[in-house]
């Protein structure tokens, strides 16, 4: 067994066992509170320059498979666990998560007080961490670092506020998901068609409306108007993803340019952050965020109350009461309310514009992994689809 530290920004110092890679990596620390779903856990492009801690203190149980990853590589910036399985106990499993970390070069800590460690993080809030391991421990004599060495390293890496990221972990190509029927096998002629900005998409989100008889034309998040546009989209979907939404200038104004051909829009996650800001209103990192799939948040719409899957740090400041007027050029954009909220900490969960086809949730209804509660919003953005088409053919 290799030594390792985990050192936080403040100075904290956390000793265990090397995990996975050994070496050195730093980056936002964070906590995921998730019980299932490691494996789509570190495949979630939204995580990328991040070191995760999850809370569940028995990780790797049944190891890792080829069929669940939600990207093609891992992207997290760092793992960290309490106790590492043994050995993988699951008809599924292909390798361990040890073996799968190393391979694909992530540095991980384990044997550690992770209990200890996320309630300094609730306390303080989230902040810059590093795992040092193997040589990444020793000077260029071979002695052992000190450990004010290690943390400079850390307080010199950059910050997740003002991170534009989106662009380092979208496709470089587009591509298109084709639309399933009811029996899972092709459909010749979709239901409709959207074009889906990869944001740091999961590949269950495509999968999720394919399976609804919609063709997706998964874009790149430096696509243009011109690029929507020319898949002949009934709609316009914004991905999840990582980094600072205040950075995203490029993204908000192609998002204003479908809002004012008043093309159907859903965006999740960080599309939810983005149609906040589209419309004008600001947005601010949380504390410590919410990352897990056991989130409670209520559709004002229903009054139902669903357990969602979350991973997000910002957040969308919007009056929660009653309508507003979205703020963006002299309210151009009409009435906004906010149609989802988290019943733990009153953050907005989601927002709905009365006068133009547009919405958004800060959650995962595709929900890979976690509760598939939130489902139904997929449907609703068909629904919406079909409603301003029809609409428009009797306007014209």
């Amino acid at each position: 067994m290799t030594d390792a530290v985990l050192i936080l920004e403040d100075g904290r110092t956390f000793r265990g066992r090397a995990y996975g890679a050994t070496g050195a990596t730093v980056g936002e620390i964070v906590f995921n509170t998730g019980m299932t779903g490691y494996q789509e856990t570190l495949t979630d492009p939204s995580y990328h320059r991040q070191i995760v801690v999850m809370t569940a203190p028995h990780i790797g149980n049944t190891g890792v498979n080829d069929e669940d990853p939600e990207s093609g590589r891992i992207w997290v910036a760092g793992f960290v666990v309490r106790d590492p399985a043994r050995r993988p106990s699951n008809w599924r499993s292909e390798r361990t998560l040890d073996e799968e970390l190393a391979a694909q070069g992530v540095v991980g800590i384990s044997d550690i007080d992770t209990r200890a460690l996320t309630r300094h993080l609730r306390e303080r809030g989230v902040m810059r961490g590093g795992i040092f391991s193997g040589e990444a421990l020793l000077g260029a004599d071979g002695s052992r670092l000190p450990d004010d060495v290690l943390l400079a390293a850390v307080q010199a890496a950059p910050a997740m506020q003002g991170a534009d990221l989106a662009g380092e972990v979208s496709t470089s190509q587009a591509y298109v998901v084709e639309p399933l029927g009811a029996d899972g096998a092709p459909l010749a002629e979709p239901v409709a068609t959207v074009a889906a900005v990869d944001l740091g998409i999961k590949s269950m989100t495509p999968q999720r409306m394919a399976e609804r008889g919609i063709r997706v034309h998964v874009l790149p998040s430096d696509a243009t108007i011109d690029d929507v546009l020319a898949t002949g989209a009934d709609g316009v979907f914004f991905s999840n993803g990582p980094g600072d939404p205040a950075a995203a200038t490029h993204e908000v104004e192609l998002l204003r340019a479908v809002l004012d051909r008043r093309i159907p829009f859903f965006g999740i996650c960080y599309g939810n952050q983005l149609l906040g800001r589209a419309l004008g209103y600001g947005t601010y990192k949380l504390g410590y965020g919410h990352r897990g799939v056991n989130q409670p948040v209520v559709d004002r719409l229903t009054g139902k109350v669903e357990i969602t899957a979350h991973n997000h740090g910002f957040a969308v400041d919007a009056p929660l009461d009653g309508e507003s007027t979205a703020p963006h050029d002299g309210g151009r954009y009409g009435r906004v309310v906010v149609s989802h909220v988290n019943l733990n900490d009153d953050v907005v969960e989601g927002l709905s514009a009365l006068d133009l086809p547009a919405f958004s949730v800060q959650y995962h209804p595709e929900a890979a992994a976690g509760p598939h509660d939130a489902a139904y919003l997929f449907d609703r953005f068909l629904e919406l689809m079909h409603t301003t088409g029809a609409q428009k053919g009797a306007d014209d």
